[in-house]
Protein backbone atom coordinates (compact mmCIF):
# COMPACT_ATOMS: atom_id res chain seq x y z
CA UNK A 1 0.00 0.00 0.00
CA UNK A 2 1.45 3.16 -0.91
CA UNK A 3 1.61 5.82 1.86
CA UNK A 4 0.39 9.65 1.42
CA UNK A 5 1.53 11.77 4.08
CA UNK A 6 -1.63 15.04 4.76
CA UNK A 7 -0.32 17.57 6.09
CA UNK A 8 -3.45 19.36 8.06
CA UNK A 9 -4.22 18.90 12.02
CA UNK A 10 -7.97 19.02 10.76
CA UNK A 11 -9.50 15.34 11.95
CA UNK A 12 -12.58 15.73 9.38
CA UNK A 13 -9.78 16.55 6.50
CA UNK A 14 -7.85 12.98 7.69
CA UNK A 15 -10.81 11.07 8.21
CA UNK A 16 -12.30 12.28 4.87
CA UNK A 17 -9.24 11.40 3.04
CA UNK A 18 -8.59 7.87 5.09
CA UNK A 19 -12.12 6.67 3.92
CA UNK A 20 -11.75 7.94 0.30
CA UNK A 21 -8.14 6.71 -0.71
CA UNK A 22 -6.94 3.95 1.88
CA UNK A 23 -9.82 1.70 0.22
CA UNK A 24 -7.78 2.53 -3.28
CA UNK A 25 -4.94 1.06 -1.99
CA UNK A 26 -3.20 4.26 -0.12
CA UNK A 27 -2.30 4.41 3.39
CA UNK A 28 -2.78 7.96 4.60
CA UNK A 29 -0.52 9.26 7.11
CA UNK A 30 -0.84 13.36 8.38
CA UNK A 31 1.69 15.16 10.02
CA UNK A 32 0.76 18.94 11.23
CA UNK A 33 3.38 21.51 10.65
CA UNK A 34 3.18 25.23 10.22
CA UNK A 35 2.98 26.25 6.64
CA UNK A 36 2.58 29.34 5.13
CA UNK A 37 -0.69 30.49 3.83
CA UNK A 38 0.07 32.89 1.33
CA UNK A 39 -2.72 36.01 -0.22
CA UNK A 40 -3.50 34.84 -3.47
CA UNK A 41 -6.40 34.80 -5.74
CA UNK A 42 -6.93 30.91 -5.73
CA UNK A 43 -7.05 28.11 -3.45
CA UNK A 44 -4.59 26.44 -6.14
CA UNK A 45 -2.11 28.61 -5.51
CA UNK A 46 -2.79 28.58 -1.76
CA UNK A 47 -2.50 24.97 -1.90
CA UNK A 48 0.42 24.60 -4.03
CA UNK A 49 2.77 27.39 -2.29
CA UNK A 50 1.72 25.14 0.89
CA UNK A 51 2.57 22.06 -0.38
CA UNK A 52 5.37 22.70 -1.79
CA UNK A 53 6.79 23.87 1.28
CA UNK A 54 5.87 21.39 3.37
CA UNK A 55 7.60 18.98 1.42
CA UNK A 56 10.77 20.75 1.22
CA UNK A 57 10.01 20.75 4.72
CA UNK A 58 9.30 17.08 5.20
CA UNK A 59 11.60 16.02 2.51
CA UNK A 60 9.39 14.19 0.99
CA UNK A 61 5.95 14.32 -1.09
CA UNK A 62 3.33 15.36 0.53
CA UNK A 63 -0.37 16.36 -0.12
CA UNK A 64 -1.68 19.61 1.31
CA UNK A 65 -5.27 21.21 0.67
CA UNK A 66 -6.73 24.77 0.36
CA UNK A 67 -10.70 25.33 0.87
CA UNK A 68 -12.79 28.09 -0.28
CA UNK A 69 -16.56 29.36 0.21
CA UNK A 70 -17.20 31.08 -2.83
CA UNK A 71 -20.42 33.14 -3.05
CA UNK A 72 -22.08 34.06 -6.78
CA UNK A 73 -23.92 37.14 -5.42
CA UNK A 74 -21.27 38.34 -4.08
CA UNK A 75 -18.54 37.98 -7.02
CA UNK A 76 -17.03 34.61 -5.79
CA UNK A 77 -15.86 36.47 -2.30
CA UNK A 78 -14.89 35.01 0.32
CA UNK A 79 -13.01 32.46 -1.95
CA UNK A 80 -9.46 32.04 -1.46
CA UNK A 81 -9.83 34.80 1.56
CA UNK A 82 -12.47 31.97 3.31
CA UNK A 83 -10.25 31.50 6.46
CA UNK A 84 -9.89 35.33 7.27
CA UNK A 85 -13.25 36.07 6.68
CA UNK A 86 -14.73 33.50 8.96
CA UNK A 87 -12.05 34.80 11.40
CA UNK A 88 -13.49 38.33 10.74
CA UNK A 89 -17.29 38.43 9.27
CA UNK A 90 -18.05 34.88 10.27
CA UNK A 91 -21.73 33.57 8.78
CA UNK A 92 -23.37 36.37 10.33
CA UNK A 93 -21.08 38.75 8.70
CA UNK A 94 -22.46 36.45 5.29
CA UNK A 95 -25.79 36.36 6.30
CA UNK A 96 -25.41 40.14 6.34
CA UNK A 97 -24.20 40.89 2.93
CA UNK A 98 -26.93 38.43 1.46
CA UNK A 99 -29.53 39.86 3.38
CA UNK A 100 -31.81 41.39 0.51
CA UNK A 101 -29.88 39.23 -2.10
CA UNK A 102 -32.25 36.18 -3.64
CA UNK A 103 -29.29 34.45 -5.68
CA UNK A 104 -28.01 32.58 -2.59
CA UNK A 105 -25.80 30.29 -5.09
CA UNK A 106 -23.05 29.26 -3.69
CA UNK A 107 -19.72 26.44 -3.98
CA UNK A 108 -16.66 25.18 -1.59
CA UNK A 109 -13.74 24.97 -4.00
CA UNK A 110 -11.24 22.29 -2.76
CA UNK A 111 -8.01 22.34 -4.24
CA UNK A 112 -5.70 19.40 -3.13
CA UNK A 113 -1.71 19.92 -3.88
CA UNK A 114 0.23 17.00 -4.54
CA UNK A 115 3.91 17.72 -4.15
CA UNK A 116 7.20 15.14 -4.79
CA UNK A 117 10.05 16.48 -2.24
CA UNK A 118 12.15 17.98 -5.05
CA UNK A 119 9.27 18.94 -7.88
CA UNK A 120 6.58 20.74 -8.38
CA UNK A 121 3.09 20.40 -7.30
CA UNK A 122 -0.03 18.91 -9.34
CA UNK A 123 -3.24 20.17 -8.30
CA UNK A 124 -6.28 17.93 -7.99
CA UNK A 125 -9.87 20.46 -7.75
CA UNK A 126 -13.51 19.36 -6.39
CA UNK A 127 -15.78 21.77 -6.53
CA UNK A 128 -19.00 20.89 -3.66
CA UNK A 129 -22.24 23.17 -5.52
CA UNK A 130 -24.88 24.72 -2.75
CA UNK A 131 -26.68 27.67 -1.39
CA UNK A 132 -26.35 29.60 1.27
CA UNK A 133 -29.38 29.63 3.81
CA UNK A 134 -31.38 32.48 5.17
CA UNK A 135 -30.41 31.68 8.87
CA UNK A 136 -28.16 29.66 10.61
CA UNK A 137 -28.99 26.02 11.49
CA UNK A 138 -27.62 22.57 12.99
CA UNK A 139 -25.24 21.65 16.19
CA UNK A 140 -22.99 19.97 14.16
CA UNK A 141 -19.26 20.53 12.44
CA UNK A 142 -18.38 24.48 12.38
CA UNK A 143 -18.79 27.78 11.01
CA UNK A 144 -20.04 27.56 7.56
CA UNK A 145 -21.61 24.51 8.05
CA UNK A 146 -24.27 26.38 9.84
CA UNK A 147 -25.24 28.18 6.41
CA UNK A 148 -24.20 26.05 3.63
CA UNK A 149 -27.27 23.99 2.10
CA UNK A 150 -25.49 21.24 0.03
CA UNK A 151 -27.26 20.67 -3.92
CA UNK A 152 -30.30 18.36 -3.22
CA UNK A 153 -29.78 18.45 0.77
CA UNK A 154 -32.56 20.94 2.09
CA UNK A 155 -31.07 21.52 5.51
CA UNK A 156 -27.28 22.99 6.38
CA UNK A 157 -24.16 20.81 6.80
CA UNK A 158 -24.68 21.63 9.99
CA UNK A 159 -27.43 19.30 10.69
CA UNK A 160 -26.08 16.34 9.92
CA UNK A 161 -23.36 14.59 12.23
CA UNK A 162 -19.49 13.88 11.14
CA UNK A 163 -20.30 10.42 9.19
CA UNK A 164 -22.83 12.03 7.41
CA UNK A 165 -22.10 15.37 6.25
CA UNK A 166 -18.64 13.84 5.84
CA UNK A 167 -20.06 12.13 2.53
CA UNK A 168 -21.43 15.56 1.19
CA UNK A 169 -18.60 16.76 0.07
CA UNK A 170 -17.66 16.23 -3.72
CA UNK A 171 -14.81 13.73 -3.54
CA UNK A 172 -13.21 13.92 -7.28
CA UNK A 173 -9.92 15.48 -6.74
CA UNK A 174 -9.23 12.81 -4.41
CA UNK A 175 -10.30 10.13 -7.23
CA UNK A 176 -8.23 12.16 -9.59
CA UNK A 177 -5.27 12.10 -6.88
CA UNK A 178 -5.53 7.85 -6.71
CA UNK A 179 -5.84 8.00 -10.37
CA UNK A 180 -2.36 9.96 -10.58
CA UNK A 181 -0.73 7.59 -8.54
CA UNK A 182 -1.72 4.79 -9.96
CA UNK A 183 -0.58 5.99 -13.16
CA UNK A 184 2.98 7.02 -12.48
CA UNK A 185 3.39 2.99 -10.48
CA UNK A 186 2.93 1.78 -14.10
Amino acid sequence: MKEITYVTGNWAKILSAKEILEPLGFEVKNEKIPTTEIQADTVEEVAKFSAKEASEKLKKSVLKNDTGLFVEALGGFPGPYTHYVDEKLGEDGILKLLENEDNRNACFIEAFAYCEYGKDPIVFTSITKGVIAREKSGKYGWSWDYIFIPEGKDKTLGCYPDEERCLMWNTDAYHKLAEYLKEKEK
